[in-house]
């Protein structure tokens, strides 16, 4: 995994009902710290003889495109089977699939394409780095040629802050961590979360949509 992708399932253990989320240090992490720790690190790790209450190993091979619907993240569906889902909004972006890796992939599925008739695209880079390497790359351009909105690294509508806030009856294919009642706007709207590349394409498409299928 990239240290993205691991940032990205701490961020989300504590929906999953976990207490905390917690990788190994390993060669990865290690240069992933090189030029970006500002002080000297330690690294902590579990004793050689440590015993577990369970172990639970996943094929990320065998995985596929999946979508939590309201009310909770935990209510997992596969992208695929959200045809009949129409929607009025996407966000990619914030703390949660923000990053360069999560830009690429809504890129991949965005340049040369327009989003649906209706349906307002959002996107937001986490950090400032990820805003300008967004320009120097072009995908910036290709996100507003595609229809979408880029705004500047912000919560925004993710805590139903401001700036794509849901009213009664909308919904929102969102990359954010959670989807309860009310979090991005009127507590009669709907928000699905999935991965960067599946907003992008239900984007293309008005409805939950598989990325493997535009």
């Amino acid at each position: 995994l990239t240290m993205e992708d691991r940032l990205c399932i701490c961020n989300m253990a504590i929906e999953a009902g976990a207490k905390n989320g917690i990788f190994p240090v390993d060669e990865i992490t290690e240069a992933y710290l090189k030029g970006r720790s500002q002080r000297p690190w330690v690294k902590y790790e579990a004793d050689p003889d440590a015993e577990y209450e369970r172990t639970v190993t996943i094929d990320l091979t065998t995985l596929e495109p999946t979508v939590s619907y309201p009310h909770l993240p935990e209510n997992t569906h596969l992208a695929k089977e959200g045809k009949d889902i129409k929607i009025d909004q996407i966000v990619i972006g914030s703390c949660t699939n923000g990053r360069i890796e999560d830009m690429q992939a809504a890129y991949e599925v965005l340049k040369g394409k327009h989003i649906a008739k209706g349906v307002r695209g959002i996107i937001i880079p986490a950090t400032m780095a990820v805003y300008k390497e967004c320009i120097l790359r072009g995908y910036t351009e290709a996100f507003i040629d595609a229809g979408c909105i880029v705004s500047t690294p912000t919560c925004g509508p993710c805590l139903g802050g401001y700036m794509g806030i849901l009213a009664a009856g909308e919904r929102c294919v969102s990359t954010t961590n959670r989807n309860f009642v009310g979090r991005m706007g009127h507590v009669d709207s709907e928000v699905y979360l999935a991965s960067p590349a599946t907003a992008a394409a239900s984007a293309l498409t008005g409805y939950i949509t598989d990325p493997r299928e535009v």
